[in-house]
């Protein structure tokens, strides 16, 4: 049945306690400074840039003593939607766009050129080494210090009026729910194999059988989403939940020289791994 295992799956919206540096990382600083990374990450256009940060991904792993195996396994279900993307840059990503390029395939309206396989093999790149910065942020920070960060972080719009409490929590809550929702997949996908569907039966190649066995489950799983958003409402109504009130903590976090330090690495190293010339 580990083929029906999504939740061990989902490794964004889980949190980890472990004694670790990056764990004892002040929220706001540790937002700021992943934001900045995965910022630099989607901007790099270069192979051993992309390799500079998968590598400072994994490091994140070990210094926040998170199993990398478990990070790793993240990446599985997003594979499906990586080889779709892969497939469509490759075929329809050329023109006057990859005219620079070395051509290696052009028939009719097909041309894929060393443009075109850049972008595919970049793009996946990014894509792993963003699930892997996630996940570090969400497995070493709980989810009610990650919205006080993020409050804290987006404290200047209060003067424009812009919601800032309401925001954060809108986030956080989506986040926090990730792997709830993956948890009722898996048990709508063992509901359904108890009866017969013919559920995790396929590769993971074969993409479009796939995708016809989760339209059964859309329905279910949307109808679950709804009633557990009715139960979040009514559980935040009893504890006097006001949306635009002002609100108390009962931790208020603080900066230290540490927090700084850390955040001035990452954006150090930001700023190399994205701008410094590296070959090809």
């Amino acid at each position: 049945m580990t083929r029906f295992e999504w939740s061990r799956k989902i490794t964004i919206g889980h949190y980890i306690p472990i004694d670790s540096i990056i764990h004892r990382l002040d929220s706001s600083c540790k937002l700021l400074g992943f934001t900045v990374l995965i910022v630099a990450i989607a901007f790099c256009n270069s192979y051993f840039g992309n390799v500079l940060f998968f590598t400072f991904a994994l490091f994140l792993f070990v210094l926040s003593r998170l199993p990398i195996r478990y990070g790793l396994s993240g990446i599985k279900p997003a594979i499906p939607f990586m080889v779709i993307l892969a497939v469509l840059q490759l075929l329809f990503y050329g023109g006057g766009v990859t005219a620079s390029g070395t051509v290696y395939i052009h028939y009719s309206f097909l041309l894929i050129t060393s443009d075109s396989v850049r972008l595919v093999v970049v793009s996946a790149m990014r894509f792993v080494e963003i699930i892997l910065v996630s996940s570090v942020l969400t497995l070493s920070t709980p989810e009610t210090e990650l919205m006080h960060g993020m409050e804290r972080l987006l404290k200047p719009l209060k003067y424009i009026r812009f919601p800032v409490h309401q925001f954060s929590l809108i986030i956080m809550i989506a986040v926090r729910f990730v792997p709830t929702f993956a948890m009722e997949m898996e048990k709508l996908m063992k509901a359904q194999a108890s009866r017969g569907a013919a559920f995790g039966t396929g590769r993971w190649w074969q993409i479009i059988r796939r995708t016809k066995d989760m339209f059964p489950l859309m329905i279910p799983l949307f109808r679950s989403a709804m009633a557990r958003a009715d139960d979040l409402v009514l559980a935040m109504e009893c504890r006097c939940f006001v949306p635009g009130q002002s609100r108390t903590t009962y931790r208020r976090g603080k900066a230290r020289s540490r927090d700084f330090s850390f955040l001035l690495i990452i954006i150090g190293f930001s700023l190399f791994a994205l701008f410094y010339p590296f070959p090809g």
